[in-house]
């Protein structure tokens, strides 16, 4: 296991984290340990969770173990997020002082903790002034129940409008976003990887296996079936298998991913997740694993390094389709400039 800082803090950070969605709804609480106690013994140092995970069962299970573990809960770096319902109420969503108090509160409770370590909205948040927000996160700092702020699904303009903000109010900074990101969804390199290099922002990473389809599990033209995702449901989210086994990138990347991972003799997992994980300005990519083997799997990424004409092919295949502007070589040709000579 490798560790970096967590954004520009001084907060240290191992290079994967520990993304706990799964736990209270398709891992039970045995699986859920196993895999708490693998991930530590292996280097791992960071965990990510939510309140809407399993209406909070994910968050219970994580202070189950805290519990349990006496010790443990100072080597690890703790991250939750709130914003989305936890109640039918017309203040049990989104970013307001109101419902993240309501939150905040809620979170510490099933955690078992005083403190959480990286406390990240989930969402922007259209009907909350985001000044608002950074005030209570800020507010949140100074009373020591917690350390640092993140963000989570903002877009460009939103994560550069709360970094400006913040630093303009002088508050507590934005020093996270966790964003979906992987080698079949890259449209984050556009705006949100800028910002975040021009912030010192960091990058984690969530989805970084394309819900599935970068481990192989999937076949061109031949719609999933069985105990899968996709499986049960195969117009899921935004891995639904019909439009991406229409997209020849979908298979282009597949297979580039697969060649590689022959030639090294690794898991196809291992492949996508070292790619990743070494992208610019990002500080650790969160693994979600429904068991143990899959944990196990895709921890043998952290003994893998890709070279560079490895990475090259990966580039390549994986390159998003864009229109000549404002994205494209004519439009990134316009905001070019450089030194005479």
């Amino acid at each position: 296991m490798r560790y970096r800082t967590l954004g520009t803090t001084g907060t240290v950070v191992s290079t994967y984290c520990l993304g706990t969605m799964t736990f209270g709804a398709e891992t039970d609480d045995d699986e859920a340990f196993a895999q708490l106690d693998l991930f530590v013994e292996r280097g791992g140092t960071f965990i990510d969770t939510a309140d809407v995970y399993s209406a909070g069962m994910s968050e219970q299970i994580v202070g189950r173990w805290f519990a349990e573990r006496p010790g443990i809960r100072d080597r690890v770096v703790l991250a939750t997020k709130g914003r989305f319902p936890m109640g039918p109420g017309a203040n049990d969503a989104g970013l307001s002082r109101t419902h993240l108090t309501r939150a905040l509160e809620a979170s510490l409770r099933r955690l078992e903790v005083e403190t959480i370590d990286l406390y990240q909205a989930h969402a922007w948040d259209p009907l909350t002034p985001i000044e608002e927000t950074l005030r209570f996160f800020d507010d949140a700092v100074r009373a020591g129940k917690i350390r640092y702020v993140g963000v989570s699904n903002f877009t460009g303009w939103q994560l550069q409008k709360a970094a400006l903000i913040g630093r303009h109010l002088n508050l507590s900074p934005v020093v996270t976003l966790q964003p979906q990101y992987n080698l079949l969804a890259r449209d984050v390199e556009f705006e949100l990887v800028p910002v975040c290099e021009q912030e010192g922002i960091g990058i984690l990473p969530w989805s970084p296996l394309g819900g599935g389809w970068l481990t192989g599990k999937y076949s061109r033209d031949s719609r999933p079936a069985g105990a899968t995702r996709l499986g049960e449901n195969p117009q899921r989210g935004m891995e639904a298998y019909d439009p991406r086994n229409r997209d020849e990138r979908t298979w282009r990347v597949v297979d580039t991913v697969r060649d590689i991972a022959a030639e090294r003799g690794v898991s196809m997992a291992a492949v996508a997740l070292a790619w990743l994980v070494d992208r610019p300005a990002v500080t650790s990519v969160i693994l979600g694993a429904r068991t143990l083997a899959q944990l196990e799997d895709n921890l043998t990424a952290t003994g893998l390094t890709l070279d560079a004409k490895e990475r090259e092919r990966l580039d390549e295949a994986s390159a998003p389709v864009v229109a000549d502007y404002p994205y494209g070589a004519p439009g990134r040709e316009q905001r070019d400039r450089r030194v005479p000579g």
